[in-house]
């Protein structure tokens, strides 16, 4: 019997991510994009030798990149998965150095993730539970404000994750992390309404969907986005919004940046403090609106 075609270098990493990281289909699909254009652009410069290239060629192509009009936040994604392709290369014996360890894409300007202030969130979470799915919705509602879960972590929840009577939620988060995030009073008792109106079993989807499974994210993302609509809040809603809210109110009220850090699940402190700019913008317009030597006079420009 023939032996089939021998498996190509980016094939055998997707591979490795899919089955030994257990990366997430998202993710994946990513890598795949950013390392066929590599491919691609191998083959349109007469390059046959991928694993074989060195640092300028790896640059020429991130150049040819950046001319052709991709973001910076695209072009760091792209480096980013020549970088963890080579270095799997090189642990594999494939290759004797990353070519990409030394490359770094454009950088680009971090942008202020939106949040709800307390007023908003609260208008939004106390979502009438006398109607169709507003058990649901309302214990949905809280449980995505009260612990800043992210959408994935919320609709992969079973009962046998959560133990209401301690307040705590056990979730799996990137990178198969797990970690505890405790529960407020008021999604533990709305949560407790929506568990008690379903008679659901331990192993059931806290959020089941139409075909009996968990949830879908887009599920999630649609009726909060109708949900926000109803209550008057005529703006952009979606789950991760309720995560920043979260955390921009945790921190505000706390300044513990290492405990927002664990709840929100980050792996790098980096990550979460883009939240201390939002407090301090919330500091800011606390200090204009108070302080007599900072308000401006009308009129000036100063």
């Amino acid at each position: 019997m023939a032996a089939g075609p021998a498996q190509s270098p980016v094939d055998g990493f997707l591979d490795y991510l899919r089955v030994e990281r257990q990366t997430s289909p998202h993710t994946l699909d990513a890598y795949r994009r950013d390392l066929a254009a590599l491919a691609e652009w191998c083959t349109a410069q007469g390059i046959d030798d991928l694993p074989g290239l060195q640092p300028p060629q790896l640059r020429a192509f991130i150049a040819a990149e950046h001319r052709r009009g991709l973001s910076p936040k695209s072009l760091q994604r792209r480096t980013s998965a020549c970088r963890s392709f080579f270095a799997w290369l090189l642990r594999h014996g494939r290759i004797a150095a990353n070519p990409a360890a030394q490359i770094r894409a454009p950088k680009s300007p971090r942008k202020l993730p939106q949040v709800l202030d307390a007023d908003e969130a609260n208008a939004l979470v106390e979502v009438p539970t006398d109607v169709p799915l507003g058990l649901r919705d309302r214990a949905l509602l809280e449980l995505l404000y009260s612990s800043g879960l992210r959408v994935s972590e919320l609709c992969g929840l079973h009962w046998r994750d959560l133990d209401l009577a301690d307040g705590l939620v056990n979730v799996l988060g990137k990178g198969r992390r797990q970690r505890s995030v405790p529960i407020g009073s008021h999604a533990r008792a709305a949560l407790g309404q929506w568990r008690e109106s379903t008679g659901a079993a331990h192993d059931a989807p806290v959020f089941p969907g139409r075909n009996g499974g968990t949830i879908t994210p887009r599920a999630v993302q649609l009726r909060i986005s109708q949900l926000a609509q109803r209550q008057g809040l005529f703006k952009r809603v979606h789950p991760h919004l309720l995560r920043h809210s979260f955390a921009s109110h945790i921190l505000e009220s706390s300044g513990d940046l290492r405990g927002v850090q664990e709840l929100l699940g980050h792996a790098d402190i980096a990550t979460t403090q883009i939240y201390t700019h939002l407090d301090f913008q919330h500091l800011a317009k606390v200090y204009d609106a108070a302080h007599p030597r900072a308000r401006r006079k009308r009129g000036s420009d100063e």
